[in-house]
């Protein structure tokens, strides 16, 4: 994976700053994507002096169709094509519908799903053009299983595990892999104000999946993995 190409969104903190930490230590060139430049700034300036690849920041809302596509433009006039499309980006907020939160059920529609497919949209044609790309979409477990508070948020990545699942048939036989990444709870931001009830995965675990799917020949593709902590 030496030198080729990789987009992260989210990647300001949690998984996304993990993925983005690993893959540059491989020495592939990393596009950080997220609303918050300050962080991204400082984390591209921190992998640049230590990593072998090329690490540029990109100041970008995913639930904005105008700015994927912009951020997409800037990462192809950087680094010329996209190899790896990471689409970690994502909220957690109250999810329960019977509190009836409609502000934040939209903030994680527009985010989890709109976000997913606005970067989809944007780098896929090009794949297809070259045969070669790989789509990692960040599902999570809540994507399987729902509990009595995560009903709309388990909607959401149910729908960003559909949408990988239906990818892989759409792009069968074009040299462009998909994989679903679901992790279990990890110990990031998001878990503020849960009651956690056993381990936590780190950011690092989801990470090493996710080089290790990218990293497999061109005649495999790691479709769908669970991560859980013990």
């Amino acid at each position: 994976m030496k030198n080729k190409t990789a987009v992260v969104t989210g990647a300001s903190s949690g998984i996304g700053k993990a993925i983005a930490e690993k893959l540059a230590k491989e020495q592939m060139n990393v596009v950080l994507v997220a609303r918050s430049e300050g962080k991204l700034t400082n984390l591209a300036d921190e992998l640049n002096a230590k990593s072998g690849g090329k690490a540029i920041a990109i100041a970008t809302d995913v639930s904005r169709q105008s700015e994927v596509e912009r951020m997409v433009k800037q990462t192809e006039e950087t680094f010329g094509t996209i190899d790896v499309y990471v689409n970690n980006a994502g909220l957690m907020l109250n999810a329960k519908v019977t509190e009836g939160e409609v502000d934040k059920w939209e903030q994680m529609v527009d985010v989890n799903i709109k976000g997913v497919l606005y970067g989809l949209h944007q780098v896929i044609p090009k794949m297809v053009e070259r045969k070669y790309g790989h789509i990692i979409n960040i599902s999570s477990v809540s994507g399987q299983e729902v509990t009595k508070t995560s009903t709309v948020y388990s909607a959401t990545k149910f729908a960003v595990r559909a949408i990988s699942m239906g990818l892989e048939k759409e792009l069968a036989h074009t040299g462009v892999k998909v994989t679903n990444i679901s992790p279990g709870m990890v110990q990031t931001g998001l878990l503020e104000g849960y009651e956690k009830k056993r381990k936590t995965l780190d950011p690092s675990d989801v990470a090493n999946a996710i080089y290790y799917a990218i990293s497999q020949p061109d005649y495999v593709n790691m479709n769908e993995i669970t991560i859980r902590p013990v």
